[in-house]
């Protein structure tokens, strides 16, 4: 076969396909078994005891961070829409530097176990926790929509299923075993399987990468010819506009969410309260940098080398549509065992990363809805339970994982990268605000949270309602109906000023003023650490 011929079918061995998914499922299952032992206490369930190294939470921040969006989604929108496609990959690594620069080190200094406990620190604690667990279990349930949906394609595609309810019986398993996953392991488990996940897809990654260039001679340009050769487009791939030349504000917007999303996703964020100290969460986003840098450096090859050695129009046409680039590339390379592997390897990923969402979701429910609103005072001491909010958690990843296989299986067919920029926009909009003016703004007080939160939530959401991601077109969640008159495919552009702009005015027109001594207090703790080991309260 000539290098550059399209792959035309999907060779599948559906019997070697199910055994290395059952692998790969039996060793994970194995460790967060292990792991389990000692879930004692509610930090041990949350921060997995805050016992993870920096470099080691590095790798399972990657694992958290490199999701089936960026191994399947970002791939395919290279190998389809080239230059357009690598976008994604640029706009998701350099928003690790907002993260690093600007929250990373003072998340650590002045939370506990989520994103709500640094932003109720010198605010109201009961309006501002509430608002932010509805804000955090926004972005996560926009995120499950992502990988479910990722899942069901993937799965699909490796067993042959094209029918719509085939896809939908794969969703709900892949949300059974999420829902053991962090009923078992708790964030331990949870961490150990992202930490292994980050070596496989990053090793699978190299592997194929170095493969692509050894069929091209080691030549990147041997590779772009080969795959503008493949592409109806031409050497359109090659250069910006084959996406969003019709629509520059569109892309815009995609970029600011993109940029501005990640400081503010709780999943990530929370991270950073599984190492002991600033320092290991400083070391930890470096290493997240670096791993992350080197993976999405590879997209590019991987994507360009799914256009030339596969071809865009075989893989819109394969089961699971753009998601499937990177296993037919797999297949193109090594045949059914290599495509098997691959596949396995962002079987594992999606399940990781759907597992610390779902961690993250029921978190923040049952730390800062149950514990500090509902049961707030409660013992007669000003504390929850820990042992009951560890309970009201197992019980809410169980309703969460329902949720995400309804919603997995209505987003079917979704190109995965753009649902995860819609997670970034919405936590962009409504985090990010108040995270960086908790930090470095000393007025802002609850009313500007509250603002904030809400009103970038509800512009976020509103937005991508009326836009042509949800309905109007062949290609919309909902194509059925047409209510699509916000003509920009993500809210970003909008939605996210607003979101600073109602922290600002809800913060200037509140008559009352937050406490000054606990403003500085947290200033004291955000920059130097000091007073971090202790419990969030006040």
């Amino acid at each position: 076969m000539n290098i550059h011929s399209a792959v035309t079918t999907v060779d599948n061995n559906p019997v070697l396909n199910i055994a290395i998914f059952g692998a790969f499922v039996a060793v994970t299952l194995f460790i967060v078994i292990r792991a389990s032992r000692n879930n004692k206490t509610a930090a041990d369930y949350y921060a997995a005891g805050r016992s993870f190294s920096g470099p080691q939470n590095g790798f399972a921040i990657a694992g958290d961070y490199l999701s089936a969006a960026s191994f399947l989604g970002i791939c395919g929108a290279i190998a389809v829409n080239g230059y357009d496609g690598f976008l994604y990959s640029i706009g998701f690594l350099v928003a690790w530097l907002v993260a690093l620069l600007l929250v990373a080190e003072m998340m650590r200094n002045t939370g506990k176990f989520t994103m709500a406990d640094v932003l109720s620190f010198r605010l109201k604690q009961r309006p501002v926790r509430m608002a932010a667990a509805i804000t955090t279990l926004a972005v996560c349930f926009f995120y499950l929509l992502a990988q479910m949906a990722g899942a069901g394609g993937l799965v699909s595609l490796l067993l042959g299923i094209d029918t719509k309810v085939g896809q939908s019986i794969v969703i709900a398993v892949v949300g059974v075993l999420m829902i053991l996953y962090v009923l078992i392991g708790g964030m331990k488990g949870t961490t150990w399987v992202q930490i292994v996940k980050a070596v496989l897809l990053i090793a699978g990654a190299i592997a194929m990468t170095i493969w692509v260039f050894a069929l091209n001679g080691f030549s990147l340009n041997a590779l772009l010819e080969a795959a503008v050769a493949e592409a109806p487009a031409g050497d359109k791939i090659l250069g910006p506009g084959l996406q969003y030349g019709a629509n520059p504000i569109d892309f815009l917007s995609l970029g600011m969410a993109l940029v501005l999303g990640t400081a503010g996703l709780p999943h990530v964020l929370m991270r950073f309260y599984t190492v002991p100290t600033a320092k290991e969460a400083r070391r930890s986003v470096v290493w997240a940098i670096w791993l992350i840098g080197l993976f999405y450096l590879l997209t590019l090859v991987l994507g360009y080398g799914a256009g030339a050695l596969v071809g865009p129009e075989n893989i819109l046409a394969a089961p699971g549509g753009v998601n499937s680039a990177a296993p037919l590339l797999a297949q193109a390379l090594g045949g059914p065992i290599l495509m098997g592997f691959i596949s396995a390897v962002a079987f594992a990923t999606i399940l990781a990363v759907v597992a610390g969402l779902t961690i993250t979701a029921a978190a923040s429910f049952a730390h800062d809805i149950y514990a500090n609103v509902i049961r707030r005072g409660k013992n007669g001491d000003g504390t929850a339970d820990p042992n009951g909010e560890v309970k009201v958690a197992r019980r809410t990843v169980i309703v969460i994982g329902i949720v995400a296989i309804v919603g997995g299986i209505g987003a079917q067919g979704q190109n995965i990268a753009f649902l995860v920029a819609l997670a970034f926009a919405v936590a962009a909009s409504a985090n990010l605000p108040t995270i960086l003016y908790s930090l470095f703004w000393k007025r802002f007080n609850t009313r500007g949270a509250v603002w904030s939160m809400y009103g970038g939530l509800i512009a976020a959401i509103g937005l991508i309602v009326i836009s042509p991601v949800f309905s109007g077109s062949e290609k919309s969640m909902i194509p059925g109906i047409d209510i699509a008159i916000f003509p920009l495919n993500n809210p970003g552009i909008i939605s996210i000023p607003l979101g600073f702009l109602l922290g600002w005015l809800g913060t200037v027109t509140a008559k009352t003023a937050e406490s000054r001594a606990l403003a500085a207090e947290m200033e004291v703790r955000s920059l130097t650490g000091f007073g971090a080991e202790k419990a969030v309260e006040h």
